[in-house]
């Protein structure tokens, strides 16, 4: 009976015991992802969107996690009491750090943003971040230790559920419901617990015994072979994942917060590939050659028409590809007294896949290249079975003839597709070879050379070969903000960005047109052409967004022009490419300050300007640091007392008018706004044998927009209103509360989760 009872106790013991390492290593985890979302928000107002900013912050970040996994594996060379003391010392002392926030200095002027930005973050919340990034796997070593040599690896899934918690908690519970303080405070409780829970799991460590050595390793290192196979297993999915988020957001539907779906199935990913006999990694794991062949390909077509679909073929893509290297990683898993290293090699593979998608292509190349290779380097990592007995037997003899045989005829099936030549075909002749191929490289799987072909000529055929050929053209530009593709038509050039149309200039005696957003009959074509009579022929104005140089074509003799723009490339196509010409014919002389536009307007003088539009928001992305209440402030103090300010709010997915609506409320602005939508006229010509032909004409090159014009001086507003052009006074939403830089959230102004805003 005693026996029974200590046996029943040991039970209760060893489950305590998982269950407070579980508690401990998921809060470090919730905690680990929660702040670097936190700390961009706290940083933004002060540092600005540039995006040397933030691919520096990046690798600050990836920096401290690959040295707190190395920091983990080092201090595995003592016994584990020591451990356990060195790293409470540790988490004891980066708690001089709390509450946690950004160190109040100002960039100085003429700095390196790439060189003084990580030392910023570095000292403001490094200690922390390096500290909390070490729990998962040194946890899980005393884990292994305390429970007398049980499986730790699961354990990981606790980690990366954390993960996934403190990412979707940021944007949709924590930022929407408490200001930048009360995150910080909330942060910092969070930490107090997790230096306990570590307290707790360091009391279920065992005394060190007399003679126990300092390592304690119990079967041989891994050769490098395998540990560099470890590595490139974790940076094909850590990749693609930054590929998947840039080519969605690029090249099929660029919807906010889009971010949080590709980061949180790579991280559930995790969770599902480390388990034991686990049915589903297995069922992913034999299909994944499939699902690559299949949907890697086909997405490369990014028909618009079908943006939503391909969004989530984009995401189970992803999931299946991180499961399916994931679970394959955790297959060549080491015993548990080399967990650290593997980890830490597992950090240094997500390391370098991020420094490749995030900083080395877009510097590397014009177009999301990253994705078909690193979908490519997917197939060429997923194990290969054979998905019927009869394929098994058709590659059992002549393997060496087949595989060229099959390399040969894809080869034909694509130039086909491509060429098309006697319209052999019909007219969906990319298809036709695309099912062709696919059902080459069915029967390829299980052969890797092979099945490589067959993978390399779908992603050619659908998509690969037109980005090529733009890419030789010089049609596109890329940069750290995303893809620009100017298109030349017989009577106009085009700017996109990704697949949103973000200018166009006509051709010929038009070029100097207003078009898009700013036709005359536009808010801020309105009040462009208003200015000599508000402002006298000596007017200044402000314009925040470059674009193709579009509103420099109101500029007139006398009148004094400043663009705001942030990204070096626009500058490029808008001024220096010769395909855009607004700039040179009809405002040579334009100043245009590069960077950050709320940090370039802090550096301007008081009462500067007459006029400041805000163009920032034409797109599906909101830069929320230039709407918040002391942005308001700045944009008040660069104006004149009389000044107007022209807040562009067009946006498909937020209802951005109650934004500014607070803002004017809250800053003492008062506002109008004007919905302009282009309407057909109707030009008649002669009929044949007498009378009169009237045909409906939609207007050339003209864009529905948002305009709001906001002023301190209510009688400068009339004498804009007076004009007539249809403005009305902007809706009042007493509820919604200013954005400031301590509180901000895209979540209540999403129009799919608040419908009620649709017309706001």
């Amino acid at each position: 009976m005693e026996g029974a009872i200590d046996g029943v106790t040991t039970r209760d013991g060893v489950r305590a015991t998982r269950w407070l390492f579980v508690a401990a290593i998921l809060a470090g985890s919730f905690l680990l992802f929660l702040v670097q979302p936190m700390v961009a928000r706290m940083a933004l107002p002060q540092l600005g969107g540039a995006p040397a900013v933030w691919n520096s912050a990046m690798l600050v970040y990836q920096a401290l996690l690959l040295g707190g996994y190395a920091y983990a594996h080092w201090i595995g060379r003592v016994p584990p009491r020591m451990q356990a003391t060195i790293h409470i010392a540790v988490l004891v002392i980066a708690a001089l750090w709390l509450p946690i926030g950004v160190i109040a200095m100002e960039l100085p002027g003429g700095a390196e943003p790439a060189l003084w930005v990580p030392w910023l973050l570095v000292a403001s919340i490094g200690p922390l971040f390096f500290a909390i990034s070490a729990q998962a796997p040194l946890l899980q070593r005393w884990y292994s230790i305390a429970s007398h040599g049980r499986d730790p690896y699961a354990l990981y899934a606790a980690s990366n559920i954390g993960s996934f918690g403190g990412l979707i908690a940021y944007p949709l519970l924590v930022e929407p419901n408490l200001a930048l303080k009360g995150q910080s405070w909330l942060w910092t409780a969070g930490y107090v617990l997790v230096l306990l829970l570590v307290a707790g799991c360091a009391s279920r460590l065992p005394p060190r015994e007399e003679g126990e050595p300092h390592v304690a390793h119990h079967t041989p290192a891994p050769p490098w072979r395998r540990v560099l196979h470890w590595i490139v297993l974790a940076l094909v999915p850590s990749g693609l994942m930054l590929a998947t988020t840039t080519f969605l957001t690029t090249d099929i539907v660029a919807v906010p917060m889009l971010w949080v779906l590709p980061l949180g199935l790579y991280l559930l990913s995790f969770s599902v590939a480390f388990r034991d006999n686990a049915v589903l990694p297995e069922i992913l794991t034999k299909f994944a050659p499939v699902i690559i062949l299949m949907f890697g390909a086909t997405l490369m077509a990014g028909h618009q028409q079908l943006a939503y679909v391909n969004a989530i073929i984009g995401l189970l893509l992803l999931f299946t590809v991180s499961v399916t290297l994931h679970a394959r990683m955790y297959a060549l898993r080491p015993a548990p007294d080399r967990l650290t290293g593997f980890y830490l090699a597992m950090s240094v593979g997500g390391a370098l896949g991020g420094v490749f998608a995030g900083l080395i292509a877009p510097t590397l190349f014009d177009w999301t290249y990253e994705y078909p290779l690193l979908v490519l380097a997917a197939g060429v990592l997923s194990p290969q079975i054979f998905l019927l007995p009869m394929i098994g037997d058709f590659w059992r003899h002549g393997t060496r003839g087949k595989t060229v045989l099959i390399g040969a005829l894809v080869a034909l099936l694509v130039w086909i597709g491509i060429a098309n030549p006697g319209q052999l075909l019909g007219e969906m002749h990319e298809q036709v070879a695309f099912v062709l191929v696919a059902m080459l490289g069915l029967i390829a799987i299980g052969r890797r050379p092979a099945y490589l072909a067959a993978l390399a000529g779908g992603l050619i055929l659908f998509g690969g070969y037109r980005s090529i050929q733009l890419s030789l053209t010089d049609a596109r530009t890329r940069s750290y903000f995303g893809v620009y593709t100017v298109t030349e038509y017989q009577n106009e050039n085009q700017l996109a960005h990704g697949t949103t149309l973000h200018g166009i200039q006509l051709k010929g005696v038009r070029s100097t047109q207003p078009t898009t957003y700013y036709v005359p009959g536009s808010g801020v074509g309105q009040a462009m052409q208003a200015l000599p009579e508000l402002y006298g022929p000596a007017a200044r104005v402000g314009v925040v967004g470059l674009g193709t140089g579009t509103l420099a074509c109101y500029a007139k003799p006398g009148q004094s022009w400043r663009f705001f723009e942030i990204d070096p490339a626009i500058v490029h196509l808008a001024r220096d490419s010769g395909k855009f010409t607004f700039l040179s014919q009809c405002a040579p002389q334009t100043r245009i300050s590069i960077g950050d536009a709320r940090v370039r307007l802090t550096e301007s003088q008081t009462a500067s300007l007459d006029l400041l539009a805000l163009d920032a928001f034409s797109s599906d992305t909101v830069p929320m640091h230039l709407l918040t209440r002391e942005a308001f402030a700045t944009y008040g103090r660069v104006l004149a007392p009389n000044g107007l300010l022209l807040v562009h709010i067009s946006n498909r997915f937020m209802a951005l008018a109650p934004v500014v609506s607070a803002a004017a409320r809250d800053g003492g602005w008062k506002a109008v706004r004007l919905s302009y939508e282009p309407e057909p006229h109707f030009v008649a010509t002669p009929k044949f044998g007498g009378g009169t032909k009237v045909d409906q004409v939609e207007p050339e090159a003209e864009s529905a927009s948002e305009w709001i014009a906001l002023s301190h001086d209510p009688k400068m507003l009339d004498r804009l209103v007076a004009r007539g052009g249809g403005w009305r006074k902007l809706g009042s939403w007493p509820a919604f509360q200013p954005w400031t830089d301590d509180y901000a959230s895209v979540v209540p102004v999403l129009r799919v989760l608040h419908p009620e805003l649709a017309g706001d």
